[in-house]
């Protein structure tokens, strides 16, 4: 199986990578809850580096929690696979302390490359004072060290905000505040991304902004996504769910092909950097290179894709 990507990228700054290839992929994969479930996922996100992407993430908690495993996984397979690696830190439910101690960390694992989130607020409702907003935390990576630093951005708005101009606003905030790249949530109709990506240049809002597809692999992904991020899901998807939804192997294919005409939508659109969140599934990473083999460049190879 082939990527878009070679040995050279290895601890590469994903701002200067963004720069230099005309198209690439990525892919995220979530770190385990529990010490004991450590080795089962590195396996797992190994096997989805050995399809070498042009970088990975690595995620660092979700539902308000954090992961003492997000830095020992990127170093891991930056260091085995030469993939550069985008390590993620939230800061609701951190001290000022804590993050210090986890960018540390990170410095000396040679991480280069962090996605500073705010993070969801925990179940329970407990978050730290330290940090409001990921702006913050944004502006403090840039006085802690020479990092790479991506952002969150929302096509069809934060659930937590009432108006899009205001989303725009504080993304912009963010933004001038020392985000290199964007990354949006998912979306399963491009359009949406289209008037989004638009009413971001408006704004000025200008770094690059990468598109997060979610392959949806299963009937219940689907609800748990929509009910977490109130994701608009078009006519046309619904009713591919509901068809094969119930089928496991035909539902995990159309859901690899849905996603796959949405990447390839996005490419003939000029939106050229991809992000794929692969839920630890590497068969469906796999999946996902290999309808799109002919589409992708390999050693300056293949169509000639004009980025936007």
């Amino acid at each position: 199986m082939r990527g878009v990507t070679g040995k050279g990228n290895v601890m590469k700054k994903i701002s200067s990578l963004l720069k230099e290839k005309k198209i690439t992929i990525s892919f995220e994969v979530f770190p385990p809850k529990t010490s004991d479930k450590f080795d089962s996922v590195l396996s797992t996100a190994r096997k989805i580096a050995a399809l070498k992407p042009d970088f990975m993430s690595v995620t660092y908690g979700a539902g308000g929690g954090t992961s003492k495993f997000t830095a020992d996984i990127a170093a891991d397979l930056e260091k085995t696979y030469q993939v550069p690696m985008l390590a993620h830190l939230t800061c609701v439910s951190s001290t000022r302390e804590f993050v210090h101690e986890t960018v540390k960390k990170y410095k000396e694992y040679g991480i280069q490359n962090v996605m500073a989130l705010r993070g969801d607020i925990p179940k329970d409702g407990r978050i730290a004072t330290d940090y409001a907003h990921a702006c913050e935390l944004v502006r403090e990576l840039r006085e802690l060290g020479d990092f790479c630093i991506g952002g969150a951005c929302y096509p069809e708005g934060h659930v937590e905000c009432e108006h899009k101009k205001d989303d725009l606003r504080f993304l912009k905030e963010k933004v001038d505040a020392g985000v290199d790249f964007l990354t949006s949530q998912m979306f399963f109709d491009n359009d949406l991304f289209y008037n989004f990506l638009y009413r971001a240049r408006e704004a000025g809002i200008l770094v690059p902004i990468l598109p997060g597809i979610m392959p949806i692999t299963n009937k219940k992904q689907l609800a748990r996504s929509v009910a977490m991020s109130g994701t608009n899901v078009p006519a046309r998807f619904r009713a591919i769910v509901d068809c094969f939804g119930d089928t496991p192997a035909a539902m995990q294919q159309v859901g690899i092909v849905y996603a796959a005409e949405q990447i390839i939508d996005l490419l003939a659109n000029g939106v050229t950097h991809i992000h794929v969140y692969s839920m630890n599934k590497p068969q469906v990473a796999e999946g996902i290179l290999s309808l799109l083999s002919e589409v992708l460049p390999e050693n300056g190879e293949g169509p000639d894709i004009q980025a936007g």
